[in-house]
């Protein structure tokens, strides 16, 4: 039987700077998505916004979740939540004010 090429994910180059970067990059994305919810809530501006994309965006952070759950990585989990919140708040708000 030819030998395994995957990294076990407890692998060092893993554990590293690159789970650092992707935390990172994940929170940058959140953070940058704020200012639209803003633009939706306080200024009651949802022109444009798209239901479609928004709805799938909400979507595939439900089964990201529903797998960082059951892989037990809160690295994988815990940003879902945030990315879920935000998701609905577009969502909701573009049904509200669009």
């Amino acid at each position: 039987m030819p030998p395994t090429l995957a990294l076990p994910t407890h692998h060092p180059l893993l554990m590293g700077p690159s789970k650092r970067l992707l935390g990172g990059l994940s929170m940058f994305t959140m953070v940058m998505t704020i200012p639209q919810v803003l633009t939706i809530w306080i200024r009651h501006q949802a022109a444009g916004i798209s239901l479609l994309s928004w709805g799938a965006y909400l979507v595939s952070a439900a089964v990201w979740l529903w797998y960082g759950v059951e892989k037990r990585d809160k690295n994988i989990y815990l940003p879902c939540v945030g990315w879920l919140l935000l998701d609905a708040a577009v969502i909701v708000g573009a049904l509200v004010y669009g």
